[in-house]
């Protein structure tokens, strides 16, 4: 019980963090609970009012509820950065086992796939793959996912290439492990911490992304409810209604804060040497 107690005061701030994601996380599942209009139901009878009992956050230039947009907007911006994770996570992962497990030639030609995509910068990349498949949600994802999966295969890789030579991974070879075996068992267990450092480290980033796509008006379109769309469409009012820009951007400010400091903690916590007691 002493240990417990132990660890947990040492890791306060990681609690804390992780409670304040998961804050967000149960806003935006239960925004329809909590969201005091429709989101999308307009109202030129009340356009531009400031916060009121009716509308806490005020109404955008169609008349529309903010907090209720925002609500709704959360689970936009969350669902799309959590399903470009699992996209780029799962594939770079598998990519970089594939070629750090394999050497030779496929090896060489994966390395090469993957520099040659982190050799252009990553927003104005994605801009031109948006650009060719058109604007919305899911083509956002695609093309975002086509820049980041790269530095997790390189990372699987690196990982990959490392753990084969630890004496265990030896062990289990010598043992009569199949391949398989000795990835599933002994080689994933042991760079999974690491992969899920950097893709929690990266849940900011990849926010930040969409909602600069959808600001520019390639990603959410209207009228759906996201961060950066509400942010592209009220930059027109920034002197007559600052609201539709702050309360958006403080979303997206707060939650980007939130995620780059739980990875970060996330990275102090998994560290074996800072794991003792």
């Amino acid at each position: 019980m002493m240990k417990i107690r132990a660890y947990l005061t040492q890791r306060r701030l990681f609690i804390f963090l992780l409670s304040l994601t998961a804050g967000w996380i149960v806003l935006a599942l239960i925004a329809p609970l909590l969201a005091p209009h429709d989101p999308l139901a307009t109202n030129f009878a009340k356009v531009l009012q400031p916060s009121s009992p009716e509308y806490p956050l005020g109404t955008d230039q169609l008349g529309r509820c903010v907090l209720s947009r925002l609500l709704y907007g959360a689970r936009t911006s969350l669902l799309l950065t959590f399903m470009m994770i699992g996209i780029v996570f799962s594939l770079g992962a598998a990519v970089g086992v594939v070629a750090g497990f394999l050497r030779g030639l496929v090896d060489t030609m994966l390395m090469r796939l993957c520099d040659t995509l982190m050799a252009f910068p990553g927003l104005i990349f994605a801009i031109a793959v948006v650009g060719m498949l058109g604007p919305g949600l899911f083509n956002t994802v695609v093309a975002l996912s086509v820049v980041w999966w790269a530095k997790y295969a390189r990372m699987a890789r690196s990982l990959v290439i490392s753990l084969q030579q630890k004496e265990f991974v030896t062990a289990a070879a010598f043992s009569g492990a199949r391949k398989i075996q000795i990835i599933s068992r002994t080689i994933l267990p042991n760079m999974l911490p690491p992969l899920i450092v950097m893709a929690m480290m990266d849940v900011g980033g990849m926010m930040l992304s969409i909602s600069g796509l959808s600001f520019l008006g390639l990603g959410a379109q209207p009228p759906d409810p996201e961060w950066g769309a509400m942010l592209n469409e009220g930059r027109r009012y920034l002197q007559t209604a600052p609201w539709l820009l702050i309360y958006p951007g403080l979303a997206i400010f707060s939650t980007v804060i939130i995620f780059n400091l739980l990875g970060d903690s996330l990275r102090d916590v998994l560290d074996p040497k800072k794991n003792t007691v």
